[in-house]
């Protein structure tokens, strides 16, 4: 997928630092030139990647919109509506759009999201800035169920998958009923998991160690888990915390490799 990430803040310039490193083949970067003349980051702005551009943010969008598969614009979503309006055309065609604040706490799939893409982008986006992707398609919203794993050093993709797989099939669920996966921060760029999540195109949430030691809900704690890495679990933890009024329906599973655990959101008490 082919990406732009346009900013026109110095703040929003740092959000985009820490985007683009998590990302194959590195976005491009617009941002606007009077942040970069004087610019404390100036020192990397020869990057082949970046363009400054000095021209209204309308003329930048109506120049790029159909140079790129996917347009970050890290600005209110108000901006980014009304300066991506006249080139819109229908979501077979168009660009997936995200935009996230300045400070990274929104992270919204506001154009193309289904088939152009911009879920799973706004998704991956959000698990590098650990926060929530705002996602409003329809078929998005019929899935209810997070799943949580652990996992080794160097796990192969395809190991992830196959306990995944007989987790889901343990649980009696498909993939059609899954929204996110996720895991614990410290794994959050593990190449086995990370590359399994794709293929199969569920999103990946990241949960942070301080989320699961605050953790108020029951689940199973292991010794060994909090020698390791200083908190009690992870599986079944990230799968409560990742979702909404979650409940687990399945308990930690042990593969090789590989824990896992499903939790079901807006459970029925």
């Amino acid at each position: 997928m082919k990406i732009a990430i346009v900013t026109i803040t110095e703040q929003g310039f740092e959000i985009a630092q820490r985007i683009i490193t998590a990302f194959e083949p590195e976005p491009f970067l617009y941002i606007l030139e009077k942040i970069a003349v004087g610019s404390r980051f100036s020192e990397i702005f020869s990057s082949l990647q970046i363009r400054l551009f000095t021209e209204p943010l309308s003329q930048l969008v109506a120049r790029i919109f159909r140079q790129f598969d996917g347009l970050v614009f890290i600005m209110a979503a108000g901006i980014v509506v009304r300066t991506i309006a006249p080139n819109i055309r229908n979501k077979y065609v168009d660009p997936a759009v995200v935009v996230i604040d300045d400070v990274g706490r929104f992270v919204i799939s506001l154009l193309s999201g289904h088939e152009g893409g911009a879920n799973l982008l706004a998704n991956r986006i959000a698990a590098v800035l650990h926060t929530d992707a705002v996602i409003t398609t329809g078929t998005e919203a019929q899935k209810d169920h997070i799943i949580g794993v652990g996992c080794k050093k160097g796990v192969a993709s395809e190991m992830v998958k196959e306990a995944l797989l007989d987790a889901m099939r343990r649980a009696n669920i498909t993939l059609e009923h899954v929204r996110l996966i996720a895991t614990v921060d410290i794994k959050s760029q593990e190449k086995g998991l990370v590359r399994a999540t794709e293929e199969l195109g569920i999103p990946l949430r990241v949960v942070s160690l301080l989320e699961i030691a605050t953790c108020a809900k029951e689940y199973c704690k292991s010794d060994f888990v909090k020698e390791k890495i200083g908190v009690w679990a992870v599986c079944e933890p990230v799968a409560l915390i990742a979702g909404r009024k979650t409940k687990l329906i399945l308990t930690k599973q042990k593969y090789r490799g590989v824990t896992v655990a499903i939790a079901k959101e807006n459970f029925m008490w």
